[in-house]
């Protein structure tokens, strides 16, 4: 029986977008937890406490500013290696009732927001010769079609797609790529402004915690350099499938 190995952390540099909350904090978390140097992309700017991490203030609907960002945390720590698209909001309403400006900023974040932020990463691993992970955090709204969330949906699908095929771009370049699909996670996101619910309702509380996509990540990240994850779907056993 052979013992499985893994790809070590300490000493890898990670960028990760929308990293002020939710998931992107408690990802945070556990890689400085291992060792890793921090870039944390957010409007609010926040380093969360983390000792020697950069809390850059950005707003991923500008390609200008994630470059900008980008380029500090390269100059600053090294060339991120693991590189996250955990940015994303959201708007639950039927189609003709969402505001176009709320179409607009899903796509313009979720979807758009992923694109600037690898066009600034990606080059920057090729010209290095480094290996690395581009780890997108989309949603089993980028797998199934959901009524109330359609524009939502077509971001998330947007991400999801935009994955699959930097996978077949990278993957003989050694940029591994894996898109996350989690169902429904207990974070602000679930319950801010015009969602609907709150912390204490139960379809809430039994979804799951952004520490556990913030493990599924790092299990994808130190997997052996040989092998990737392309996608993973995540659901809590309270919830589901349908669509």
């Amino acid at each position: 029986m052979t013992t499985e190995s893994t790809t070590p952390l300490e000493g890898r540099v990670a960028v990760i977008t929308g990293a002020s909350s939710g998931i992107g904090a408690a990802l945070a978390a556990q890689l400085y937890a291992q060792g890793v140097r921090l870039g944390l992309l957010s409007r609010a700017g926040s380093d969360l406490g983390l000792a020697g991490a950069l809390g850059i203030a950005c707003d991923v609907r500008s390609a200008d500013a994630v470059e900008d960002a980008v380029a500090r945390v390269a100059a600053e720590l090294g060339v991120p290696d693991i590189v996250v698209a955990n940015a994303g909001v959201g708007h639950y309403a039927d189609f003709v009732d969402t505001p176009l400006e709320r179409s607009v900023e899903m796509i313009e974040t979720n979807l758009l927001g992923t694109v600037h932020l690898y066009r600034s990463t990606v080059p920057r691993l090729l010209d290095a010769g480094v290996q690395g992970d581009l780890v997108t955090v989309a949603s089993e709204a980028g797998r199934r079609g959901f009524p109330g969330e359609a524009v939502y949906c077509a971001s998330k699908f947007g991400q999801v797609g935009l994955s699959r095929a930097l996978d077949g771009e990278l993957r003989e370049k050694g940029i591994r790529v894996t898109v996350l699909c989690p169902g429904g996670v207990h974070t602000e996101f679930a319950v801010g402004d015009g969602r609907g619910r709150s912390h204490d309702d139960p379809t809430v509380q039994s979804m799951m915690t952004a520490e556990d996509v913030a493990n599924l990540a790092v299990y994808a990240v130190t997997r052996p350099r040989g092998m990737r994850l392309t996608e993973l779907a995540l659901r809590p056993m309270s919830e589901a499938i349908w669509g």
